[in-house]
């Protein structure tokens, strides 16, 4: 039997899932939770296999659950469950500990499959976050920025000045020439005109059009 807790902050998605779960045999739901704090709560009392995780949810969100899911040691397998596919989504939910990533419009059949493969410590995705991993696999320059970075750089080549960066990422303008350092150490440059060239020059900025 995998127990199951079920982490969305929809109590009609919870409903639905709970109730799919319960009906497909060797399940065991557990319990429910509407955010992340709670999740990290019930996890630690009530000890289940696989945790179905929502990212975007009130208060603590998905991700830093599974963070701080990970620092305490509890041992339940996570399976993000979510609508978002993005990379700034998938990368940062597996490197926190996730052991998959499944699509809330996945069929009931592929949703079971993962969550006994997820009970069973296997990786767990779907299609379309596969097809993002291996893109990033197969082009790994955009990984040479992070996602703050990026940030940066996107803001810096639409024209705005350090202050202005900063009040917009709520940062300090010392953070903001931080990150440029940066970017310039990774880009090989020397200045802001010259990282946002080669920005464009690889990829990782698309001209507007």
């Amino acid at each position: 039997m995998i127990r199951l807790l079920i982490a969305d902050d929809h109590p009609v998605v919870r409903d639905g899932l709970s109730s799919m779960f319960a009906s497909a045999p060797g399940f065991e739901v557990l319990g429910e939770a509407a955010d992340g704090a709670e999740v990290v709560r019930l996890a630690q009392r009530l000890a289940p296999d696989v945790i179905l995780m929502d990212l975007r949810m009130p208060g603590m969100d998905g991700l830093s659950a599974i963070t701080e899911l990970a620092r305490l040691g509890v041992g339940a397998r996570v399976l993000v469950l979510t609508t978002y596919d993005t990379d700034s989504h998938v990368l940062p939910a597996i490197e926190a500990g996730a052991t998959g990533y499944l699509l809330k419009d996945s069929p009931r059949e592929e949703l079971l499959r993962g969550a006994r493969a997820a009970a069973r410590g296997e990786s767990v995705l779907s299609p379309s976050v596969a097809a993002r991993l291996m893109n990033r696999v197969r082009t790994p320059a955009p990984q040479l920025l992070s996602g703050r970075e990026m940030e940066v750089l996107e803001l810096v080549a639409a024209g705005n000045t350090n202050r202005e960066a900063a009040a917009r990422l709520f940062i300090t303008e010392a953070t903001v020439k931080s990150h440029l350092l940066s970017i310039y150490a990774k880009l090989g440059v020397n200045d802001r005109a010259a990282a946002v060239t080669e920005a464009f020059h690889r990829g990782l900025l698309i001209p507007r059009i």
